[in-house]
């Protein structure tokens, strides 16, 4: 920053190909984009020293003029919460790595993503304990509660829009091991059906649902290995992000996960000393990086996973190979697979906006479509216009009587 308080900074990896009123979304969000027009229409914006457009896209390396003003009155930074030495030893302990674009961790079973009613634990309180000397960390992905494994946290907004932009275009491979009560007669195979929220259960359960209410999901899962027809290890890859949607898929094609009573029931649950907890695991995540190599990480096993697999018979090398990938949709697939999904969702906004009008009317409303009902069958029916015969209205066939 000069003295006469123009801004100059450098474009990072993470900002490549990003327009430049993004830029400013991103990183100075108190310039609102009525500024960032008239300051690119009088040349005061400059990139690599030339005048630049709003709807310029940026490059790694390039530098960026900004001019003085367009600052929001001074705020408060958000209170960050002083956490004990307990729980900065519990945060550091689960890092795999880290850098200056993420940081990823090895979640453990029983400890939630984000908090929630009743919530007060969960890995999303914990990141202010790598927020000591810059911008606080935040989450990109979520696991359940009960599902170990490898968690993505982006350090900075940039990444943050970097990494999502992956898991949203299903370009990020993630892997998840699984034990499962009994053996698929098939060993590697695709599972497609569509998933909803249960009714009655406040969004907290999902179910197979194969009418126009049912989000498409698909599931790519191969044995690894086999303990007779009592169990088996297979390993999962979640081709869509749908809610529970390996939980649920699992459970539809009859081999629960082990210890997910929530879909599986008592039949989730073998017996023996097998633990009672859920075993499910994001093994391994392979994920662009902003700095040009990709990030591929792997999460050791929780202990009553790894116990559950010695128990067994499983050994973890056989499942070392990464899988074939699976093929990617085309673009034009991609533009269907939004649409529907836009459509979906305007039609879910269409059926709450109704329910609450329904909600406001209450009785009263009720009260006066039952008394408009009555009035239109009190109400004298016009007689019915006589049909003609149906040979009348039938056109007679061309070319004489005979034909037909």
């Amino acid at each position: 920053m000069t003295e006469d308080n123009v801004r100059s900074f450098t474009i990072q990896p993470d900002d490549d190909g990003i327009r430049l009123d993004r830029w400013f979304k991103r990183h100075l969000p108190q310039v609102g984009f009525a500024t960032v027009s008239r300051w690119a229409r009088t040349g005061q914006i400059r990139v690599d020293g030339k005048r630049a457009d709003p709807a310029d896209r940026l490059v790694a390396g390039q530098r960026l003029r900004v001019p003085p003003g367009g600052a929001a009155p001074e705020k408060s930074a958000r209170a960050r919460r002083e956490l004990t030495e307990e729980e900065i030893e519990r945060a550091e302990a689960m890092v795999l790595t880290q850098d200056r674009a993420a940081i990823v961790l090895n979640k453990p079973p029983g400890l939630a993503t984000q908090g929630g009613s009743g919530t007060h634990e969960h890995v999303d309180g914990l990141l202010d304990a790598f927020a000591t000397d810059g911008p606080r960390p935040r989450l990109v992905h979520r696991l359940d509660k009960d599902t170990s494994g490898v968690l993505l946290i982006a350090r900075t907004p940039g990444s943050a829009a970097y990494f999502s932009k992956r898991f949203a275009g299903r370009t990020a491979r993630k892997i998840y091991w699984a034990l499962i009560v009994g053996v698929p007669s098939i060993d590697d195979g695709l599972i497609e059906l569509p998933l909803a929220k249960q009714p009655g259960t406040g969004g907290e359960k999902m179910m197979v649902d194969e009418s126009e209410r049912g989000q498409p999901a698909r599931t790519r899962y191969r044995v690894l290995d086999r303990a007779g027809n009592r169990a088996a290890w297979v390993e999962l890859q979640p081709l869509t992000g749908r809610t529970h949607q390996l939980r649920v898929h699992m459970a539809a094609i009859g081999h629960p996960i082990v210890g997910d009573g929530k879909y599986g029931g008592q039949e989730a649950f073998l017996s023996g000393s097998i633990s009672r907890k859920m075993h499910l695991h994001a093994r391994r995540l392979i994920i662009d990086h902003p700095d040009g190599a990709p990030l591929d990480v792997t999460a050791p096993l929780p202990e009553h996973f790894a116990m559950g697999m010695e128990q067994l018979g499983f050994d973890e090398e056989e499942g070392a190979a990464l899988p074939e990938a699976p093929p990617q949709p085309s673009r034009e697939a991609k533009k269907q697979a939004a649409k529907a999904h836009a459509k979906q969702y305007r039609k879910e906004r269409r059926g709450e906006r109704r329910g609450r009008t329904r909600g406001e009317r209450g009785t009263a409303g009720k009260s006066a479509v039952d008394s408009g009902a009555a009035r239109k069958s009190a109400a004298p029916r016009k007689p019915a216009t006589p049909r003609k015969p149906a040979a009348a209205r039938r056109p007679a066939p061309k070319g004489g009587p005979g034909k037909r």
